[in-house]
């Protein structure tokens, strides 16, 4: 991979570091310990060295799907290891190999660009690559677990490295093994990097009814990949906020998962909930179209709201804390719940102190 000619062994550890620039709420938080990991040969020394070995750890990413608390106590590690490169091939698949500080955007943009499409459904989903398989991202119909070969992680408690594959990650609807377990969120693993297998031959997948129509809508009736990754960014561009103007942590809800009996006495008491049969038979909802129908899009609760364009998408107005983003997301799922008898689980991870939780209190839904 493209790796920096040197690689220092022992990485620079700041103290009392704001981290409000490196998350994309802006939320205001002070790390009392916190390092850039460069490359790979760190990882020992931030296991080892004496003024953090029993501090918590936090593995950072691109803080996209984050809520910082104001202070963490422990030792915040930003990965910041670069490089890709095409690892291999075999008859059937391209094998793409990217460190886990790369941008999540910029790689999908780097392998249309060599001629290996298939990840352009996930354009503009902002992050790193890292963190791409602990959350299983996905959007307009495809998985990040769809395309996944392995990942590379250091293990903090053994002290060593260990290759992760597809079936060990146990991806499932917006989570993975490593999610299940909490790895990510105790600092016990650390993601180095990910490998991809892109299929040689190619089949688009606009089969998401946004996506559909907005091919149609330009007359596209056979896209090629380029016009489904434009296509895709209009969209994208047109419903969620830049974080750089208007802080956000993207999509804040996951869509709800219910059984197709629930489903339908659903669909008949509110005619236009859209619904999305499942493979296993169950059905997913629209979660923005739940809080919009419960009266929440645009609408804010102190520094915080739900965006005007999408009510899917948690916005700071501008001054925001973790608990004032806290309350929102209860009182919304609350309403919710109230009116549709679904209960929704937050995206974002919630960093607190000896324990990082997706607060995720809630009975599961029906189905």
């Amino acid at each position: 991979m493209n790796t920096p000619a040197t690689s220092p062994s022992f990485p620079l550890i700041q103290s009392d570091v704001e981290l409000q620039g490196r998350n994309t709420l802006a939320l205001p938080c002070k790390a009392a310990f916190f390092t850039e990991l460069t490359h790979p040969e760190q990882l020992p020394h931030l296991r080892t060295a004496p003024e953090i070995a029993r501090r918590q750890r936090f593995v950072l990413g691109g803080g996209s799907n984050l809520v910082l608390p104001r202070e963490f106590p422990g030792l915040v590690i930003a990965v910041a290891l670069k490089g890709r490169t095409l690892a291999g091939s075999d008859d059937a698949a391209h094998f793409v190999t990217a460190a886990a500080g790369e941008n999540w955007h910029d790689f999908v943009l780097w392998t249309l660009e060599n001629g290996m499409p298939g990840l352009e459904n996930l354009l503009l989903i902002p992050g790193s690559v890292g963190a791409a398989p602990i959350q299983n991202i996905g959007a307009y119909g495809l998985e990040v677990g769809d395309m996944f070969e392995a990942l590379d992680a250091y293990d903090f408690l053994a002290g060593k490295m260990r290759r992760f594959t597809a079936k060990e990650c146990a991806f499932g609807y917006r989570e993975s093994l490593f999610k299940r377990e909490g790895w990510h969120l105790e600092g016990r693993f650390l993601i180095t990097a990910v490998t991809f297998r892109i299929p040689k031959k190619w089949q688009p997948r606009p089969g998401y009814g946004d996506l559909m129509a907005e091919l149609a809508q330009c007359g596209i009736a056979t896209p090629t990949p380029e016009q489904i990754a434009e296509a895709v960014m209009r969209l994208r561009r047109q419903k969620l906020p830049d974080p750089a103007h208007l802080p956000n942590a993207g999509s804040f809800f996951q869509n709800p998962v219910v059984s197709a009996e629930f489903a339908a006495a659903l669909g008949k008491a509110h005619p236009g909930l859209p619904r999305y049969p499942q493979a296993d038979g169950q059905v997913k909802l629209a979660a923005g179209w739940l809080i919009e129908q419960a009266g929440w899009k645009g609408r804010n609760l102190g520094p915080v709201g739900m965006y005007e364009r999408q009510a899917l998408i948690l916005v700071n107005r501008g001054g925001a804390t973790q608990e004032e983003v806290r309350v929102l997301s209860r009182v919304i799922r609350e309403a919710v719940l109230a009116r549709f008898g679904i209960n929704l689980i937050p995206e974002p991870v919630f960093c607190v102190l000896r324990t990082a939780i997706c607060p995720d209190d809630s009975p599961k839904n029906p189905g």
